[in-house]
């Protein structure tokens, strides 16, 4: 006997539950949570991510080019729902964007583009507000009660997988970045070494040569050390 067939919100809980960070980049990451919250919603042709972006929420990363257009009203006034989940951490619902009398200049744009009803929910991670989930649908009511709670769980599993994927990258580039100043420095070293040897010079006079090199020729000193070291190896030998 085949297993029942899960719904789709809760199959979207589990594709969050188990998705591995690390497997994709940090905006792919993004662009996955938004289009799995668009599959848990029948009545859903698109969504929205709102994220802080130097201190302004913004919607970074979305399944259709018409969200970010139609969220610009609400940026523009500083009245919308997305803008109220953020700030309030909870949802928000329009039934109805032509009759709404709330978020006026919101609902008249997403009325503009063929949707007739949205929700937002916030996205918090650590009882700190990242931004909000927002869902579009050209029907009317097409979000329900009963899809409050649990797409309150999605966004909420959505926000700890970006924030713990946020704090991957983050390690990431922060190694990375260690990595290269390692190599960089070993670089450098070599590079004094050599002028050490040929102009019988100090340490601190050899690193001089290096950064007199690098400015007058307005480029990085690890570039001009490697270019020393790589003509060093090349040399022949006597």
């Amino acid at each position: 006997m085949p297993a029942p067939q899960q719904d789709p919100l809760h199959a979207a809980l589990d594709a969050l539950s188990s998705y591995l960070i690390g497997s994709d980049r940090l905006d792919a990451t993004v662009e996955r949570v938004a289009q799995i919250s668009v599959d848990a919603y029948r009545a859903a042709q698109f969504a929205g991510i709102s994220t802080l972006i130097e201190g302004e929420l913004q919607t970074a990363f979305f399944t259709d080019q018409e969200a970010p257009e139609i969220d610009a009203a609400q940026y523009e006034t500083g009245d919308g729902p997305c803008l109220d989940a953020h700030r309030h951490t909870r949802v928000y619902r329009i039934d109805d964007t032509e009759s709404s009398e709330r978020w006026t200049e919101f609902a008249s744009a997403a009325a503009a583009h063929g949707i007739r009803s949205t929700i937002s929910f916030p996205m918090v991670a650590n009882d700190e507000p990242l931004g909000a989930l927002n869902l579009y649908s050209p029907e009317v009511a097409g979000f329900a009660d009963v899809d409050e709670d649990l797409g309150l769980k999605l966004a909420s599993q959505a926000a700890v997988l970006l924030t713990n994927s946020q704090v991957y990258w983050d390690a990431y580039r922060l190694t990375e970045n260690l990595q290269e100043a390692m190599r960089s420095r070993a670089t450098i070293e070599q590079a004094k070494g050599l002028l050490m040897s040929r102009s019988r010079c100090t340490p601190d006079e050899a690193f001089d040569m290096l950064a007199r090199a690098s400015q007058r020729e307005n480029r990085k000193l690890r570039d001009i050390a490697n270019e020393l070291v790589e003509r060093a190896q090349s040399r022949p030998e006597a």
